[in-house]
């Protein structure tokens, strides 16, 4: 018969849980209390017969005793623990983590996604499975499910809440959430599972994966380089999805605790501080069985469910493969009142916005649509590279179906980036596009700096650059998504000064471990793009943290390759130019074409002037520019120094520097001049201004460029 934990440690800790010792144990037993000490300390194990005689006395089956795998029913049962008011008198009006994300869906399906890939099991190269399901409760259903999470014991602390929601923002968050149970008699779940990663795994209070989500804020345990999250904030996004602040949890584990692996249940509850019977509470509350090792037994911890607990807690999971299970009560979107005006065929009754926020369909919509867009290219396979990622969304009412099960289809969903994807995967990909369905590839260079400030190029990684036709399914055209080592989509930007006429496109730029793990310096690519994010992971560009690791300019590195992935873009996507003779005979006979004699060409330098000029503020309120320059013929062509200033009314105009300056083509640039290819007519180059010597905020400027003739600062 297969055994769970040792035998010593699960008898010390029933005792504990039944409040015996073991001396009583040893009385009730007719043994001397050296030979229970025995066994608490692993030297020897009772008999099969005593075995039996345990059994009675912790009130539960023998086979419980021998197989160890769950604790013993006997002793305290499951309570809410909730934190005492601080002896200082502080007061926590909230968690400051749920604050940094809106009640939205679709920012959960983002975060918790983005978690389960961290967490996939990489050693047997299966995806991850995660599948969201949307259940509401009505009638006994309801009244079942409150009486399983002990709801008379929560509601005076819901009741106190919402007697001071005037003055809080969390309170009037609760109180709608409890209002609309009663008012409206239904409760919406949205239970988030996750099987082929690691579940909670850990010591209840000690440092693992389970202590950093349930017991702690702004923890993060990510140690991979691809991994998404960095800050510790993703998981908030759980509680501040529910309107009751209200999170259960069960975990099937993939290293055993207590010489167990699977239902470790827990449940947290977040609510401002608030008096309840005249004792004050400082916010959160946690859902399980009494610690026998805290002061009175009164911590709740984890505790080993049976099969028939976790079903009432609407926490069944499906296979018994290790994940976690996350139900979420009272699963509300706010978010989606943005999109009333446009859901004129949304077959939910029409109401005030809390009836809105909570409709089981639009939500069901609203999380496929997001996973379809930010995971997409997890979710894409080619070659010998299999999916990281298998996601489903289903909806159900009372137990009956509501929306079926939808498996999100990155091919379906992104079309063009999917067919990208995959021919990078297959190698397939052209060098430029020459018919429809093709697909190119380019790589271009992100040079990481050098850390703790230093000047210098560490290394050069090269990412690679995807472009397809473009189709109306994928949405907005002519973007670019960017990815990195978990392929969750990053950032999506357009390109910018597109020659007219470019046919639609989409592109996919891979940096990383996306480029691939053997690419040169995909891991501190990585680790350097991943400081560059901020909590919301969906851009690249100056954080707290590249500053401090590497320079205050370091974010100069992504805007170059920005560039240069544009750049290439550009030149992807650019119709080839007609040949003279192309045109038709009939044209070209219509045409009188009046010849001039060759001007004489000067003997001394020529000057450079500008022709041309295109100019935008980028993301980061840089002036992004785009310069077109006109050289007379000549023996020899005078070297320019650009130079970018403001436009003042009065006195010298003030200067800017350059964060980049890169040669587009007929020129290079060398320590800030403009060398032009001897014999050409015409240059282009482009540049971006540093926005940390922009005296004023960029919108309420206006620009003067110029070209000086010269060889570095002097010009």
């Amino acid at each position: 018969m297969e055994t769970g934990e040792e035998f010593g440690p699960w008898l010390a800790r029933q005792l504990k849980l039944a409040g015996k010792t073991q001396a009583e144990l040893a009385e009730e037993l007719q043994l001397t209390r050296a030979a229970v000490s025995a066994w608490i300390t692993g030297r020897s194990t009772p008999r099969p017969t005593v075995m039996l005689d345990i059994a009675k006395a912790l009130g539960t089956d023998v086979g419980t005793v021998h197989t160890r795998t769950t604790d013993t029913q006997a002793g305290l049962p499951t309570t809410w623990y909730h934190r005492p008011g601080y002896p200082d008198g502080g007061r926590d009006l909230g968690n400051a983590a749920a604050f940094a994300f809106d009640a939205d869906v679709q920012v959960l399906a983002r975060e918790t996604c983005q978690n389960s890939l961290d967490e996939r099991l990489t050693e047997n190269g299966r995806p991850v499975k995660v599948r969201y399901t949307l259940h509401e409760l009505t009638g006994e259903s309801l009244e079942a499910f409150r009486e399983a999470i002990l709801w008379n014991d929560l509601f005076p602390h819901y009741s106190a809440v919402s007697e001071g929601a005037g003055s809080q923002k969390v309170g009037r968050v609760v109180d709608a959430g409890v209002r609309d149970m009663y008012e409206k008699g239904r409760l919406v779940l949205l239970r988030v599972d996750d099987y082929n990663a690691s579940g909670l795994i850990g010591d209840d209070y000690a440092d693992g994966k389970f202590a950093a989500v349930v017991r702690r804020q702004l923890e993060s345990l990510k140690s991979s380089h691809g991994a998404g999250g960095s800050y510790g904030l993703g998981k908030a996004t759980l509680w501040a999805t529910s309107a009751l602040g209200l999170v259960l949890i069960n975990s099937t584990l993939s290293v055993p605790h207590e010489g167990r692996t699977e239902r470790r249940v827990i449940g947290r509850l977040e609510l401002p501080w608030r008096e309840v019977a005249g004792r004050p509470y400082a916010g959160p509350a946690w859902f399980g069985r009494p610690d026998p090792d805290s002061p009175g037994a009164q911590v709740a911890r984890s505790w080993w469910a049976d099969e028939e607990t976790v079903a009432r807690l609407h926490l069944t999971r499906e296979i018994d493969e290790p994940g976690t299970s996350f139900l979420i009560v009272g699963a509300h979107d706010v978010a989606s009142l943005d999109e009333r005006s446009s859901d004129v065929d949304d077959e939910a009754p029409a109401g005030n916005g809390d009836e809105d926020t909570r409709d089981i369909r639009r939500m069901h919509r609203r999380l496929v649509e997001a996973l379809g867009r930010d995971f997409w290219a997890a979710m894409t396979g080619g070659g010998s590279r299999l999916p990281l990622l298998e996601v489903s969304v289903r909806s159900l009412r009372n137990g009956d179906v509501v929306v079926e099960e939808e498996q999100v289809d990155p091919s379906d969903k992104q079309p063009s980036r999917t067919r990208a994807l995959r021919a990078h995967y297959e190698g397939t990909t052209v060098d430029r596009l020459t018919e429809a369905g093709h697909v190119a590839a380019r790589s271009v260079p992100l040079k990481l700096p050098l850390s703790g400030g230093a000047r210098g190029t560490f290394g050069v990684h090269q990412a690679v650059l995807l472009i397809t036709d473009g189709v109306d399914k994928d949405g907005d055209k002519n973007q670019v998504h960017s990815l990195r080592g978990n392929r969750m989509t990053v950032k999506e930007t357009g390109v910018p000064n597109l020659p007219l006429g470019t046919n639609p496109f989409q592109a996919v730029l891979l940096v990383g471990e996306a480029a691939g793990e053997t690419a040169p310096f995909a891991k501190e690519a990585e680790e350097f793009l991943r400081a560059a994010e901020p909590p919301e992971h969906d851009r690249w560009g100056q954080t707290e943290e590249l500053t401090l690791r590497w320079s205050p300019s370091a974010y100069r590195r992504i805007n170059m390759l920005t560039s240069e992935v544009n750049s290439a873009v550009k030149e992807l996507v650019a119709r080839p130019k007609r040949s003279a003779g192309e045109g038709g005979e009939a044209l070209r006979k219509a045409l009188t074409v009046k010849t001039r004699p060759k001007p004489k060409v000067p003997s001394g330098p020529v000057v450079p002037v500008l022709d041309g000029l295109d100019a935008t503020i980028g993301d980061d309120g840089e002036w992004l520019i785009t310069a077109d320059v006109s050289i007379p013929r000549g023996d020899e062509v005078t070297p320019m120094v650009p130079v970018v200033q403001l436009d003042v009314r009065s006195g010298g105009r003030p200067k800017l520097d350059w964060a980049e300056l890169v040669a587009v083509e007929g020129c290079e640039v060398e320590d800030g001049v403009l060398r032009f290819t001897p014999g050409v007519r015409r240059a282009k180059f482009r540049g971006a201004t540093d926005v940390t010597s922009h005296p004023v905020r960029t919108t309420l400027t206006r620009l003067v460029v110029e070209l000086r003739a010269g060889k570095g600062d002097d010009a």
